[in-house]
């Protein structure tokens, strides 16, 4: 049985279930995020990048986003996600993407336009985070984009995001970037 829970908001103390082989975020880490979110998340757009279980996008659900979109690629994790949406009874506020998370951002400036909130949270060391952020780099708005990544990742230089804030968790660093 898993340990990760919804910390906040309507299906908090709920349960989630994780896939073998994915990390989901942190306890710490998690309430970090959600602190520096805030209120931020309140009925807004979320977009939750290499989704996994999708902890990050269902606790957004639970502390008032509108709808969040998650993206990935693993159909283990995405099955997952479905199962803990439906349990959760936030399938309805929820659209599920299985893709390449680049090819996805490239071809969803709209959504990317309208999101108030994106997550990334990509496999550590992966240097698909840096295309990603260049991609969020061009299309972005208004949107806090809210980064995991290990420590000894540098982000790359961006254009128009600029780094508002970083926290380190142990080998997890948080990076909040806004226009």
């Amino acid at each position: 049985m898993s340990k990760l829970r919804v910390a906040g908001g309507e299906a908090r103390g709920r349960r989630l279930k994780t896939p073998k082989g994915i990390r989901p975020t942190q306890g710490m880490v998690k309430q970090a995020i959600f602190n520096i979110a805030g209120a931020e998340i309140n009925d807004a757009l979320v977009i939750d990048l290499f989704a996994g279980s999708g902890a990050l996008g269902i606790e957004a659900l639970s502390r008032g986003a509108r709808e969040v979109v998650f993206v990935d690629r693993e159909p283990r994790g995405l099955a997952i996600l479905r199962q803990n949406l439906e349990a959760l009874g936030l399938k309805e506020r929820a659209q599920v993407v299985r893709g390449d998370v680049v090819r996805w951002l490239e071809g969803s400036p709209e959504q990317i336009k309208r999101a108030g909130v994106v997550f990334l949270d990509p496999p550590y060391d992966d240097v698909v985070l840096d295309r990603a952020l260049r991609v969020l780099d061009r299309e972005v708005e208004g949107a806090t984009v809210i980064a995991e990544h290990s420590r000894r990742h540098e982000l790359p230089a961006l254009v128009r995001l600029r780094t508002d804030r970083q926290r380190r968790y142990g080998d997890t660093m948080v990076t909040v970037l806004r226009i």
